[in-house]
């Protein structure tokens, strides 16, 4: 009851001040309320299951092996194979481009949603997650309030709005998640012989029935806290970014754990980076002897910034030090993927393993770094292309040619179907799956594109791409905006006003994808403005750009 108790004051207190006031009381109490409740044990050895201790058969002879490296609002320039690297090219990250030259660059890559969790539903079901209801990301009751507070008192003419009276249908957030009956690509595999890990950011529910144990991963190390490691621990550097209400709702909420198959709580060892790359070789090397889906989903590089400190000393050439700290979590990503990658070597498994690699959607403006999604314009929760376009790489020596490009269109739907067909494991057959397998493409057995139409759906912003064409149509503000990528990838110019007919065509596409999808399972309760061309961190100004993003 002491969570309890603790929680009642700070709001009662919270209702005698200004919101200012409301809010760092609330915050102050929320990360007490939290370790009251639900305690933090210390760091437990993880038991991984274990495969054969000698191989039925030859890795060049049983079903390949499957790698899903998800990165955390990764940007498109934060990848050096494309842009030369972040911090003005001076980041490289040559084990993510590694996937790329030894495999297949998809150069028009998109993420399912702007946001982490439709994007991941996506990733794990190969369908619009609005077809099955998950639409908003998951979004805290407590957020709604603070929302709430912040708004009456906001001057700016862009400030956010709040849905308090939608309140009572939100749900608690852990309960917010993918219906348990959606299948999942590692209960694809599991059915056909694999063994399947999953490790890191899940955000796809949280409570018995939704979490990965229950949706079909043999074991789950779970990410249970948003820390990389305690505030206060000496190896790691911070930057947190006062201007930003969702980086100080981060910090104040915080915690370093995790759990395993459904634990109690412990806290992981080390780096959180680094600790889930230990865990994927851990898994990689117990599971040598059979066909197994590792699903590696890194919080790296989402905010808190958090750095190793010995990845900080080592970029002393960066003065800014929020950029100097992303830029390390950017090294200690790539180091992971490196690791990854030479422990499937060192096990012989390289040459019949398909390795994945993408983010869940863009680079976040909120981070107040500008370039992270260069060339692109917007952010993580627009519509624009720096909000959808991310890296996107497979290998698969024994399937991939290397140094291969693939330039049409492509889809984190597309992941499922790619990695079953490769498994040789038969699609779910009642129900429809949107994304096709990417391998006869990329190899030249397959004619034509992918895709003709791809479709962006969050409340009322919404997007489809089509022949090159991409309309961009949100309701706050009353906006159709449209860009031929063909000619103009980086959306320099709207032309909606000059091809009225090929907007009315757009829209009678995404209206026919929309009369398709569900309801949301649960409501959009605030709406979020986002400028288009400057980061939070700047301000707005009369005829700037900018968006709401409804969740």
């Amino acid at each position: 009851m002491r969570w309890l108790i603790v929680l009642l004051v700070a709001l009662g207190l919270a209702g005698l001040f200004a919101w200012q006031n409301r809010l760092d009381l609330l915050l102050w109490a929320a990360p007490r309320v939290a370790d009251l409740r639900d305690p933090i044990g210390p760091n437990r050895p993880i038991p991984w299951s274990e495969g054969p201790t000698a191989p039925a058969a030859e890795p060049a002879d049983r079903p390949p092996n499957i790698v899903l490296i998800l990165a955390d609002d990764l940007g498109f320039n934060d990848v050096s194979y494309f842009n030369g690297g972040a911090a003005d090219g001076s980041i490289l990250t040559p084990n993510i481009d590694a996937i790329a030259h030894q495999g297949v660059a998809f150069t028009n890559g998109y993420a399912a949603n702007a946001i982490c969790a439709p994007s991941r539903a996506s990733i794990m079901s190969g369908r619009y997650s609005t077809r099955f209801g998950f639409e908003f990301t998951p979004f805290p009751r407590i957020g709604v309030l603070i929302g709430e507070w912040m708004a009456a008192s906001d001057p700016s003419p862009l400030r956010r709005i709040v849905h308090g009276d939608r309140m009572a249908d939100l749900g608690e957030m852990d309960s917010l998640g993918m219906p348990a009956d959606e299948i999942t690509i590692a209960e694809v595999l599991k059915a056909a012989g694999y063994y399947t890990a999953h490790i890191g950011k899940w955000h796809l529910g949280g409570v018995s029935g939704l979490r990965p144990e229950d949706q079909g991963f043999d074991d789950s190390l779970y990410m249970a806290g948003l820390l990389y490691r305690p505030k206060n621990a000496p190896d790691v550097v911070n930057a947190p970014l006062e201007f930003d209400f969702i980086d100080r709702m981060v910090w104040a909420s915080a915690r370093y754990a995790a759990e395993f198959n459904g634990s109690d709580p412990f806290e992981p060892d080390g780096y959180l980076t680094d600790y889930y790359t230990d865990q994927a070789v851990r898994v990689i090397e117990a599971n040598r002897h059979r066909p197994f889906l590792l699903y590696l989903a890194h919080w790296g590089v989402h905010n808190p910034l958090q750095a190793k400190r010995e990845d900080y000393d080592a970029l002393a050439h960066i003065d800014d030090h929020a950029l100097r700290v992303y830029a390390a979590m950017i090294t200690a990503l790539d180091r992971g993927v490196g690791r990854v990658l030479e422990a499937l070597e060192a096990n012989g498994l390289s040459e019949n393993t398909l390795v994945l690699f993408t983010s869940d959607n863009g680079g976040a403006g909120y981070l107040g770094l500008r370039n992270v999604n260069r060339p692109y314009r917007g952010w993580k929760l627009t519509h624009f292309e720096g909000g959808l376009h991310v890296p996107f790489f497979a290998r698969w020596p024994a399937q991939i040619a290397p140094g291969s490009t693939y330039a049409p269109p492509v889809s984190h739907l597309d992941l499922f179907a790619t990695v079953a067909a490769a498994a040789g494991a038969p699609l779910p057959a009642d129900r429809r799956i949107d994304g096709v397998d990417l391998l006869p493409y990329v190899t030249g057995q397959a004619e034509g594109a992918p895709h003709e139409t791809l479709f962006w759906r969050q409340g009322y912003q919404q997007a489809v791409l089509h022949d090159g064409w991409k309309l961009i149509t949100t309701e706050r503000p009353p906006t159709d905006r449209l860009f031929h990528l063909a000619t103009d990838p980086t959306e320099q110019h709207d032309v909606a006003d000059r091809n009225p007919e090929r907007v009315a065509q757009l829209k009678a596409l995404l209206a026919a994808h929309n009369a398709e999808q569900a309801e949301p399972l649960w409501p959009s309760v605030v709406e979020t403005p986002v400028l288009i061309d400057k980061t939070s961190a700047e301000a707005y100004e009369e005829g700037d750009e900018f968006a709401y993003w409804p969740n």
